[in-house]
């Protein structure tokens, strides 16, 4: 789990907020990943859109992470669940990785749960951030 500051946009919160009152309310997520977003989202500072560093991992972001224990590389796009589809490389918000890597920054290192253990993930380059293209609807 990430100790060091992270940065939401306000936008992000806001719709991050809605979202996961409705799937708690609809069970499609467990209570465990409920608290963790939760907790990232009380722990966060909100910023404008528009002030958003381009380093910081936000919604609908494409970044380049590299598996520490494997040395493989991946891409992924962090999405609402809606969107997600493991095998295009987008990665549903609500999921324990994606949780983990919501305003994080390139160089951080993510920890998360998976069935198979611990996964550790280096961000190594956000390819895309919708608020430094400028696309703040997304």
């Amino acid at each position: 789990m990430k100790n060091n500051p992270i940065q939401i946009t306000e936008f992000d919160a806001s719709r991050l907020g809605s979202m996961l009152n409705q799937a708690v309310r609809e069970g499609l997520i467990t209570d465990a990943e409920a608290v963790k977003l939760r907790a990232e989202l009380r722990r966060a500072k909100m910023v404008a859109p528009g002030a958003v560093p381009s380093g910081v991992v936000t919604m609908n972001s494409t970044l380049d992470l590299l598996d520490i224990e494997t040395g493989e590389p991946e891409t992924w796009t962090l999405v609402f669940p809606e969107d997600a589809d493991a095998l295009e490389g987008r990665v549903s918000v609500l999921s324990p990785i994606g949780t983990a890597v919501l305003g994080c920054r390139v160089g951080d290192i993510i920890e998360s749960e998976v069935p198979a253990g611990v996964r550790r993930l280096a961000i190594q380059k956000i390819v895309y951030q919708p608020e430094a293209a400028g696309d703040f609807h997304l």
